[in-house]
């Protein structure tokens, strides 16, 4: 019997097409994979598809609190995310509560389509509007461009993708992907035993990770207190 293991919603939907035989288990997928049509339910999938979800939504008032916690004095946050991702909407809503509970006012860089001079144009009205941090919601074929934007405009960030960290990016808090891809092997190993993909429940993570880069801290001119240096789970020096 084969098994196809898939990273991110792209591949997954491309696998999707390929075949609705094959057993497919996805890791890395957006908060939503029944309103993404993948499963019927979280706890019976259905079909020939199951895995591991993100969670990024339920996330989204933990980054808030976490850039105010590393920074007490800012009040302007403002908030990059891609308006054509349904989850990436409910992100937006969900900082939006947490922003509002925190006192922190939020500005919306919203991108209908995101393109390179989209993204700058962001920047500007960012730097306009005073804000004095981000939150990046995703926008990964930009990363490049917005952690050079972030750094020129001395920008502190938060990244929902922990590879914008890795390179370049301030700071981070998201699932651990390879603790999913480490139980993604069980249930493939399920699978290849005789399990039905229909039949094994779709997961939420269940371990996060706190990156910070202090390289970048130093570049932009920030100082990353100890009490948050203390919960990171990695620190790039």
């Amino acid at each position: 019997m084969n098994c196809i293991v898939t990273a991110g919603t792209a591949a997954t939907q491309a696998a999707k097409q390929a075949s609705m035989a094959i057993p497919v288990v996805m890791v890395n997928v957006g908060d939503d994979p029944v309103q993404q049509g993948f499963v019927g339910s979280l706890a019976r999938p259905g079909g020939n598809i199951t895995g591991f979800t993100m969670m990024g939504t339920d996330l989204a008032g933990k980054r808030l609190e976490l850039v105010r916690e590393t920074f007490p004095k800012i009040f302007r946050v403002a908030i990059l995310w891609e308006s054509t991702n349904p989850a990436f909407l409910a992100h937006f809503k969900e900082t939006e509560v947490a922003a509002r509970g925190i006192g922190v006012q939020l500005q919306n860089l919203e991108l209908r389509n995101p393109k390179n001079k989209d993204i700058e144009a962001a920047f500007r009205a960012a730097t306009k509007a005073r804000a004095q941090a981000l939150i990046v919601v995703a926008v990964v074929p930009h990363r490049v461009r917005i952690l050079e934007l972030a750094a020129k405009n001395r920008l502190p960030a938060m990244y929902t993708d922990p590879g914008a960290v890795l390179a370049g990016g301030l700071m981070s808090y998201a699932p651990d992907i390879s603790e999913q891809f480490r139980r993604a092997a069980t249930y493939v190993d399920k699978i290849l035993k005789g399990a039905k993909p229909a039949d094994l429940p779709v997961e939420q993570p269940t371990k996060f990770e706190l990156l910070i880069n202090l390289k970048t801290a130093k570049q932009i001119g920030v100082t990353i207190p100890q009490s948050v240096l203390y919960r990171a789970d990695k620190v790039i020096k």
